[in-house]
């Protein structure tokens, strides 16, 4: 067993989760799976290199008979089997006991995207992962006491951990760092997988970060030996896969086919999936360059065939299809704000409905309500559409990369709103807040890959703006520079100059950083 050091600095009640039998846990995980981790990591490279070399991806030929073959994933466990409206948040103690008590099915608790990985937050979250579980969680704060209610159904926690590329360095395991998401799958599974069983449910995560059915295989692997070395029963874990990139899109049956005995459904991560089109053919001509961000809708023909081919995938094979982020909020200070949040609410959960998918995410409690009405329209006294198997839909490689159909163009309000609202969300990251509330929105680091990632794109293809302007790295710097002085009196200087530092390094590198909060890790503790 590789030995283990803790480098991080104390957190109160840490004591209670990095016990030594969980760290022998862990490193058990990371003996077994951090080196093929790091070799899928390389093939991700190789694969992005052949895709930019070709302008294409397509579906795999060597695997043609795991999509012609009569299989399906297991039968969903009760908890899982109605998830009509899904709740995302950080594991912070207020969202914890808000996303429990919201009357959402499921609470997706995001150790990911929206929390940035302080090493109190990455703790932290693990002790109010274990305190809700138990029915023990409460806190005071601003003069409020906040706990969990009795009169309400609580949530199924469903917890996102970090992606295979983001390590951990306050855990070193045989001199190497920690892998990311093996700590935080490790942690969680490890102290409540039994405690979950005991109380009806069961240890469920939502998978993020994909980009081929190997590294689905990967997770189904660390799956059957954590089941293993625990006792727990083989399929008892739960997985939801986040197609959030463009080649596991390709992949989506693979994918579950890997994880079948684990599997429970794929949901469209939308912001994700559009950050990884564009950083996927960053450098393949102007055919994949897109318009706007508020431009690209899930109407787009790209964005629909993805979604139509998802439902399509999941109910052939017995798995649920969750849809997107409502990343829409109410504002209680402005009525006007918060009636046309509802309304754009209802109508992205209305075509989801209607679409097939078995449930969708919001990011508020003010809006379970508004998703749980459009689906409870088409489900009824249903649980899910399993039964729609949409047959009918057929989907291609072509229609998948189809970008340059998108309605829409580059204009300088957009320019300026990327920069913006990158500046802004980074600022919050470092701060220790991942999932922040930028104009009426609840953003998560999708927010800010998108916006740097399609001007670094913007850049290279020369694009012409509204105005007639070229984007050029001076023409960003300029934007960069009023933007920093218009947000000058609302954050502070020690998180705006870093982060208008960070965004201009991953919007303007000559190399495209694969994630930005892969430097943003290096300026946090």
């Amino acid at each position: 067993m590789s030995e283990v050091q803790v480098l991080g600095e104390s957190v109160d009640r840490g004591d209670e989760i990095l016990t030594p039998e969980a760290l022998d846990f862990l490193a058990g995980l990371h003996d077994a799976f951090a080196a093929r981790r790091d070799e899928l990591l390389v093939a991700r490279g190789k694969r992005r290199e052949e895709a930019k070399r070709t302008g294409k991806l397509d579906f795999l030929p060597e695997t043609r008979e795991v999509r012609e073959g009569d299989w399906r994933v297991a039968e969903a466990p009760p908890r899982l089997r109605d998830r009509r409206v899904e709740i995302t948040g950080p594991t912070d103690r207020k969202m914890t006991i808000n996303a429990l008590n919201s009357g959402a099915k499921v609470w997706l608790a995001d150790l990911e995207d929206a929390n940035t990985p302080h090493w109190a937050n990455v703790v932290s979250g693990q002790v109010n992962l274990y305190d809700a579980i138990r029915g023990t969680i409460t806190l005071e704060s601003g003069g409020k006491s906040y706990a969990l209610r009795d009169d309400v159904e609580h949530a199924t926690i469903v917890v996102r951990p970090r992606g295979w590329h983001l390590d951990e360095r306050n855990l070193v395991f045989g001199g190497r760092k920690a892998v990311g998401a093996l700590v935080d799958f490790g942690l969680h599974f490890f102290h409540n997988a039994k405690e979950l069983l005991h109380r009806g449910s069961g240890p469920y995560f939502y998978l993020p970060k994909m980009e081929s059915h190997l590294e689905a295989r990967l997770w189904n692997d660390v799956f059957t030996h954590a089941e293993k070395t625990l006792g727990v029963e083989h399929g008892t874990l739960r997985a939801t896969v986040l197609i959030e990139t463009i080649p596991a899109a390709f992949e989506m049956e693979e994918i579950l086919y890997e994880l079948r005995e684990h599997a429970s459904g794929l949901n469209a991560g939308r912001w994700d999936y559009l950050f990884s089109m564009i950083k996927y053919f960053r450098d393949a001509g102007e055919k994949f360059v897109l318009p706007d961000r508020n431009s690209v809708t899930m109407t787009a023909p790209f964005m629909r065939a993805y979604t139509e081919l998802l439902v399509r995938t999941c109910h052939k094979r017995g798995a649920f299809a969750i849809g997107g982020m409502a990343a829409f909020i109410p504002n209680r200070n402005d009525p006007e704000v918060t009636a046309a949040a509802l309304d754009k609410v209802r109508g992205d959960k209305s075509r989801e409905a209607g679409d097939g998918f078995d449930g969708s995410w919001v990011a508020h409690p003010g809006m379970v309500d508004i998703c749980r009405e459009e689906f409870d329209k088409v489900l009824g006294d249903k649980p899910n559409q399993l039964d729609r198997t949409r047959d009918e839909v057929s989907v291609t490689a072509d229609q998948l990369l189809d970008v340059a159909s998108t309605e829409g163009g580059a204009t300088a309000a957009g320019l300026r709103a990327a920069v913006d609202v990158g500046i802004r969300y980074i600022a919050s990251w470092l701060s220790g807040n991942g999932a922040a509330a930028i104009h009426n929105l609840m953003e998560d680091a999708a927010t800010a890959e998108i916006s740097r990632s399609q001007i670094w794109q913007w850049v290279r293809n020369g694009v012409k703006l509204d105005t007639g302007d070229v984007v050029t790295e001076p023409l960003v710097r300029s934007v960069l520079d009023e933007v920093r002085a218009d947000l000058a009196t609302q954050i502070a200087p020690e998180l705006l100059d870093p982060a208008v530092e960070l965004f201009e390094q991953v919007a303007l590198a000559e190399e495209f950083p694969d994630f930005l909060t892969l430097p943003a890790y290096e300026r946090i503790k």
